[in-house]
């Protein structure tokens, strides 16, 4: 279950998925899976070659990738963190207070 966005943060999110950008989405989630996990990041980009080139910088394997409408990979625990801060996503990081 996701929380904690609003709409227009969502549909901005999707906007750029769509132009082939790299994309990154923050929110609120639970998932009885991952008990100790409360946010998780989704990093998105409809063109499946250029998510896996960014996607290899941290070490994230092709088969994690969810391919939905919007192609994207689920971040949440350490790897969350280290990717918002080498990607100076700061504000992901306060405002989820990661």
């Amino acid at each position: 279950m996701a929380f904690g966005i609003k709409k227009a943060e969502l549909l901005l999110w999707k906007k750029s998925v769509k132009r082939g950008e790299i994309a990154f989405l923050t929110h609120y989630w639970q998932d009885a899976r991952f008990p100790n996990s409360t946010t998780v990041t989704k990093v998105g980009c409809c063109s499946i070659s250029t998510l896996i080139e960014w996607g290899s910088k941290y070490g994230l394997r092709e088969e994690w990738i969810h391919h939905h409408t919007y192609p994207h990979y689920d971040l949440f625990g350490e790897k969350q963190k280290e990717v918002l801060w080498n990607e100076k996503l700061f504000e992901h990081l306060s405002r989820f207070q990661l």
